[in-house]
């Protein structure tokens, strides 16, 4: 073969243990698994306090736990030297510092292994461990570990952050213990178009005082840098950052715009049929038939749905319905123009005609016109700030959930905190080279 690329054989390079300061000197592959035997490639008889040189003792082996190849959990049996000072008389063994930190059951290649795989893969715990051929707390405390040292405590995660998204979660599903999280979540990408939503951090608890104290805890740079906070209709959220981010423009996304809308409408629409039939709606109610049309987007709706409506509202017994059902579709009109200046006009005039001009005997669409009108300047916002929805919030939260609910084994909210970080934290871009 010309301009081959192709040299000798050689077991230490092929499992990276050069990168370790190990030599390979035998091996046994076994069913259940492979063993390399080992040696220091350079040994250091000269002891560091006193500087003196020492004589070998004896030999012991350490075994490590290393990547995977073939499908087969890989042991590294390490022969390494103990050494007597002649000037101290102490006795020490070889430096083992390159190939596995302090303690620890895997070595660096193998926690470089589970932390990708964990990261960019998105393998479970269980996987990792079996691949490793360790316990699932050993495996799950080894990365979790080290994913804190090398991604999350690193500082520049936090850096280049101009948009925030902030959400609460519900991470334990029982009566006891902390229920909530606030999640916050980096929406820089996906404003500018290059990429997806990352998860910053989150805290125990849900409540002004939390995130307040979040922000508090940053430096006053990064905080300058914050042009977009999205969030949804808790006003904790709003006013912790209009204290701590008085010059960020504070965004309420289209999603919980248009659910205010919704619940407005089926809140009418469950009040009329408890007065029409003093009883709540059945299969063969007008109003129980069409609760999923009268959510439908007109412009989604079929023919059939839209003959259906028609049927509904030439009762004038539901003429409450149709009332707040038109004020529902023009909100979702205004947020599907395809210029954000006539939707914005649009939204505007819904709300100074719900705010003020309201029917008697329409307490829903009295209190959703109040809240339009308190939230006027958060919500027309979006339509100036076009990309800075909190909708790729509400999707992390969906990967939370899912994450929550596959990882059964789960020790407390500090490793749930630490893994749902690694899942979602836009770590797979530095990391996915070493695949």
């Amino acid at each position: 073969m010309l301009n081959s690329t192709f040299t000798e054989p050689d077991l230490t390079t092929f499992t990276g243990l050069d990168g370790l300061g190990l030599t390979a000197i035998g091996q046994y592959l076994g069913a259940a698994k492979a063993e390399i035997l080992c040696h220091v490639t350079t040994p250091n008889p000269w002891r560091r306090t006193c500087g003196g040189e020492g004589t070998p003792r004896d030999t012991v082996t350490r075994r490590l736990a290393h990547q995977p190849f073939g499908w087969r959990p890989t042991v590294l049996v390490i022969k390494h030297r103990r050494y007597r000072c002649g000037h101290c008389q102490r006795v020490w063994r070889e430096d083992l510092s390159r190939a596995a930190p302090e303690r620890q059951k895997i070595s660096r290649t193998g926690l470089a292994w589970a932390l990708n795989g964990l990261v960019c893969q998105h393998l479970s715990v269980s996987r990792i461990a079996e691949g490793l051929g360790v316990t699932w707390n050993t495996a799950n405390d080894a990365v979790l570990a080290e994913g804190q040292r090398l991604l999350i405590d690193d500082p520049a995660r936090f850096s280049g952050v101009k948009v925030l998204g902030v959400d609460e979660h519900v991470w334990r599903h029982t009566r006891t213990g902390d229920k909530y999280v606030t999640v916050i979540v980096d929406l820089t990408a996906v404003r500018d178009g290059t990429g997806t939503a990352r998860l910053l951090d989150m805290v125990p608890g849900r409540s002004k005082a939390v995130f307040k104290t979040w922000l508090a805890g940053q430096d006053d740079q990064w905080k300058q840098g914050i042009d977009v906070v999205a969030m949804d209709g808790f006003t904790g959220f709003k006013t912790a950052a209009a204290e701590e981010l008085p010059h960020a423009v504070e965004v309420l996304d289209p999603f919980h715009v248009v659910k205010l809308g919704s619940e407005a409408l089926d809140q009418t629409r469950q009040r009329v049929q408890r007065e029409q039939h003093g009883r709540r709606g059945r299969t063969d109610d007008p109003l129980y038939k069409c609760r999923r049309t009268l959510t439908t987007g007109l412009s989604l709706a079929t023919d059939k749905q839209k003959a259906k409506l028609e049927d509904l509202f030439t009762a004038p017994e539901y003429e409450p319905v149709q009332l707040v059902w038109s004020v529902y579709q023009k909100m979702v009109d205004a947020y599907r123009q395809p210029k954000p200046e006539i939707g914005r006009w649009a939204l505007e005039q819904l709300i100074n005609e719900v705010g003020t001009k309201v029917p008697k005997g329409l307490p829903e669409l009295k209190k959703l016109g109040g809240t339009l009108r308190r939230r006027k300047t958060d919500i027309l916002a979006y339509f100036d700030h076009v990309g800075s929805s909190k909708g790729p919030t509400e999707a992390l939260n969906g990967r939370l959930e899912h994450l929550r609910g596959i990882a059964l084994g789960f020790k407390n909210l500090a490793h749930y905190i630490a893994r749902s970080l690694l899942e979602t934290g836009g770590f797979r871009p530095r990391l996915h080279f070493q695949s």
